[in-house]
């Protein structure tokens, strides 16, 4: 019985409160379909099967007894490594971390845990987050479900493919640059970039964000009630707002919706993903929006700038680190850092600032729009084996173009499923709303996902993997 494993968050969890589904039931059913699909994408690390059967035999309990532990008791949700889990290392996705258990629960896995989730298992993410891919050099090599010799991005790379394979609906990535939307819109799932502070975080940094990464909309919405209750860590964090965000679909009637097709720098559009995303936005017309072209926000200088300060700062980071721990960081983001050793301060300091011009353009961009929408990425798939779209240390942020603005301009943004390459890739459709509008963004979403019929017929795995599949191991 794995059917159920297909089936919304806010059904199984009603079923949960019923007595119509048991959590072990479930969990079982989660168990054995992981046990078939990991070998195909390796998207889990730290899967703690008996633990979390354990967990779902107390929350059957509970939920018998009519004393849930909170609205999430017994359903389980998977977490991106580098948020931190009270007894668990944190690995940061790289070889060279000395894996020392963490001493608390960061923000989010405190909230899930409060509110009864089950944290089945932590998600794979390349070195320190830094990558469009699921490469690493702690993890195996994860790959996208839907043809696993193509990438499923990143660096929320084994959240997305957890979500795609079907490992439950509910996941939980992060983003600073596209993290969670550029292998969502890879694998077809959806995945929320929320408002910055909308979801606390620790350790925060500018336009980091922590977000849902689910089977759908609606899947994302059970989980914002959860994670953006407060956390005294994050001093970024907004004031907590009970917002709806149940709110029903969203229909365009009389929005003023901008279609952004051109970045303003970096790769250009595969005509099939220019194509998926123009046919979205027809589509938002016949609903009754006005749809008004616009000019990309980035330009070729605020992305080398915010190159200049990242590659700075992590090798700042990587310098205080022992040679032998050095040595084990992923040769293509070792090579991307170092040439920061060799950053003027002036240099340093205005790829700083292009954090904050990125932000101005996007003020400027959503100036009079209700919203607006873009392709996610700008290719249809990669290998699975290059650690990114370009794979090449002098060029990596290429492919972020459409994503990262948002996280600097701190507008909530998505990645929903807007079709497929003749390949058989997923397509992701961006809709980013202003400031503080996130229950905007899922309901334009919902209203997507209504408008575009069936979603996708997800990938699913049967029998033993195929040689041809064979994943890498930790070295």
């Amino acid at each position: 019985m794995t059917d159920m494993l297909d089936r919304s968050a806010r059904n199984t969890l009603e079923d949960f409160a019923t007595g119509r589904l048991s959590p072990v039931d479930y969990m079982e059913a989660l168990i054995s379909r992981v046990e078939v699909s990991e070998p195909h994408v390796a998207a889990l690390w730290a899967f703690s099967p008996e633990r979390s059967l354990d967990a779902a035999r107390a929350a059957e309990k509970r939920w018998r007894d009519g004393v849930p532990t909170g609205p999430l008791d017994g359903m389980p949700v998977s977490v991106k490594e580098l948020i931190a889990t009270e007894g668990e290392p944190v690995p940061l996705g790289t070889a060279a971390t000395d894996l020392v258990p963490a001493a608390q629960d960061a923000p989010t896995a405190a909230r899930l845990r409060e509110a009864g989730a089950i944290m089945f298992a932590k998600t794979t993410c390349p070195d320190y987050g830094m990558l469009t891919s699921g490469l690493s050099s702690f993890h195996a090599l994860s790959r996208n479900p839907w043809d696993v010799s193509q990438n499923p991005g990143g660096s929320s790379a084994g959240a997305a493919s957890a979500a795609a394979a079907g490992y439950g609906p509910l996941h939980i990535g992060t983003d600073i640059g596209g993290s969670i939307r550029l292998p969502a819109g890879l694998t077809g799932i959806f995945g929320l970039k929320p408002s910055h502070g909308r979801v606390p975080v620790a350790p925060f940094y500018t336009g980091r964000c922590v977000g849902p990464m689910t089977a759908r909309a609606d899947d994302a919405a059970i989980l914002m009630h959860v994670i953006s209750r407060p956390d005294w860590r994050d001093a970024t964090a907004l004031p907590p707002e009970a917002l709806d965000y149940d709110a029903a679909p969203l229909p365009p009637t009389g929005l003023r919706i901008g279609l952004m097709l051109d970045a303003g720098c970096g790769l250009d559009p595969d005509p099939e993903v220019t194509a998926a995303v123009t046919h979205a936005a027809d589509v938002f017309a016949q609903g009754g929006a006005r749809i008004v072209p616009i000019e990309g926000v980035l330009t070729r200088d605020m992305l080398d700038g915010l190159d200049v300060a990242w590659r700075a700062r992590f090798w700042s980071q990587m310098e205080k680190l022992p040679t032998e721990n050095r040595d084990r960081i992923l040769p293509y983001i070792r090579q991307w850092a170092e040439a920061g050793a060799d950053a003027k301060a002036t240099e340093v300091a205005d790829g700083f600032d292009a954090m904050f011009r990125m932000r101005v353009a996007t003020a400027e961009a959503m100036h009079g729009l209700d919203a607006i929408l873009s392709p996610v990425n700008p290719n249809v798939s990669y290998p699975a084996e290059w650690a990114s779209p370009t794979n090449d240390p002098a060029r990596p942020f290429e492919h972020i173009c459409f994503t990262v603005p948002w996280n600097m301009g701190e507008q909530p943004a998505c990645s929903v499923n807007c079709g497929f390459s003749r390949s058989g890739m997923p397509i992701g459709l961006q809709i980013v709303a202003p400031r503080f509008h996130d229950v905007r963004v899922l309901s334009m979403a919902r209203w997507w996902e209504e408008a575009r019929g069936a979603g996708p017929n997800w990938p699913r795995f049967d029998g033993p993997r195929r040689e041809t599949e064979a994943v890498k191991t930790r070295p």
